[in-house]
């Protein structure tokens, strides 16, 4: 019975430079939009008293750091230099995501004790509806051009960003029921839900799960029957 081989290559040196770019875009929009968000949560959540505001202010810090990580690894212009990186960048995108999860966790545990009572925000639910509508689309881009690149980091940031999209709805969610029903116990449970992702990524992250780079390399039919269809092998997350 003849073998047959499954030869996966990396992108065009071309194509590599142009994906590289798009992340440099993508990265300094997140990094614009959650400049802007950190300012204007803090700010209304100050005014309204709402820790949850406040706290997704500092979210929006935390994001911030971890897309700035990315953006230090793709300045460099030259593959092996990005590639040097790698390692760094990740180690960084895991502690950002290890300090949101701790942050979340103790805002929620804070909410559920009762200490503190925020008033309404019409500011707040408005911030977190456009961010619920903006940042799935920079988390999908990013993530689709770090698949193709094969870099981890860059998946690993989308990730990020997606997680703050879910803490975007449970914000919204948790300001609406607040305003309407005076319901306070919703968002907390759901965002201890969303810490305890959030340390799943970390140690994803830290362990450089983020991705299966691409590679040229020949490898028996009966390998590629345990990836999946986008090429990744066992214990990769980039699909």
């Amino acid at each position: 019975m003849l073998l047959m081989t499954a030869i996966s290559l990396g992108p065009a040196p071309a194509r590599r430079d142009a994906l590289a770019r798009r992340i440099r875009l993508l990265v300094a929009a997140t990094i614009t939009y959650n400049v802007i968000e950190a300012v204007v949560a803090i700010t209304a959540g100050t005014i309204a008293s709402s820790t949850a505001l406040i706290g997704f202010g500092l979210d929006s810090v935390v994001e911030v750091s971890s897309a700035t990580a990315v953006a230090w690894q793709f300045s460099a212009r030259e593959h092996a230099v990005r590639e040097a990186r790698e390692k760094t960048t990740l180690r960084i995108i895991s502690l950002s995501f290890f300090a949101l999860a701790a942050y979340v966790t103790a805002d929620a545990v804070r909410s559920l004790t009762g200490t503190g009572e925020a008033e309404r925000s019409i500011p707040g639910i408005a911030l977190a509806a456009l961010s619920l509508a903006v940042m799935p689309f920079l988390s999908a881009a990013q993530r689709r051009a770090g698949r193709e690149l094969g870099s981890a980091s860059a998946v690993a940031d989308s990730k990020q960003t997606l997680l703050c999209t879910y803490l975007s709805a449970i914000l919204l969610v948790g300001l609406v029921l607040n305003a309407t029903l005076g319901w306070s116990w919703a968002d907390p449970i759901a965002a201890l839900v969303i810490a305890a992702v959030a340390v799943k990524e970390g140690r994803d992250a830290w362990q450089g799960k983020g991705c299966c780079a691409p590679s040229v390399a020949a490898a028996p039919a009966a390998d590629a029957e345990v990836g999946d269809a986008c090429g990744c092998r066992p214990g990769c997350a980039c699909c």
